[in-house]
């Protein structure tokens, strides 16, 4: 069962910065609850990600992932490639400047292999969403303002 979800939301940090956060995988865990390990496999030739594996704990289940990143100066991009629990997933931030500080739109489609009551479901997908702005934005406030 294919699932989705999405958000809009502010930063008062510049779209630099949001940028950079995205950009730094390996600190991942520090900011976003399900992920408890992140590692950059290989990366492109301007040094940003390419390949990472990750091991994500969400709505109880841990799950090892590798997926493959494409990078804009206003978006960060991932498609799965290899996953214990999912068939697929297609994730996508775009930042864009404001007066303020950046505007983020999240999108998230994930395909589970594996059936799971929609209560379980729609957990994960509250909690992928909250750490998309919670966890992004205090990282990226805090990193501004340091």
């Amino acid at each position: 069962m294919a699932v989705s979800a999405n958000i809009e939301f502010h930063v008062a940090a510049p779209m630099s910065v949001v940028m950079e956060v995205l950009m730094d995988i390996e600190s991942l865990p520090d900011w976003s609850g399900p992920h408890k390990e992140a590692e950059i496999i290989d990366e492109y030739d301007d040094g940003t990600p390419k390949t990472v594996r990750m091991v994500v704990t969400a709505a109880g289940i841990s799950d090892e992932q590798t997926c493959t990143y494409e990078w804009t100066d206003t978006t960060c991009e991932w498609h799965l490639v290899k996953s214990n629990q999912l068939s697929e997933q297609h994730g996508k931030y775009t930042v864009t400047a404001t007066d303020a500080g950046a505007s983020v739109h999240f999108d998230l489609a994930v395909d589970l292999k594996i059936k799971l009551p929609g209560l379980i479901v729609k957990r994960a997908q509250k909690m992928a969403v909250d750490t998309a702005r919670k966890g992004l934005t205090a990282e990226a406030e805090k990193r501004a303002a340091g």
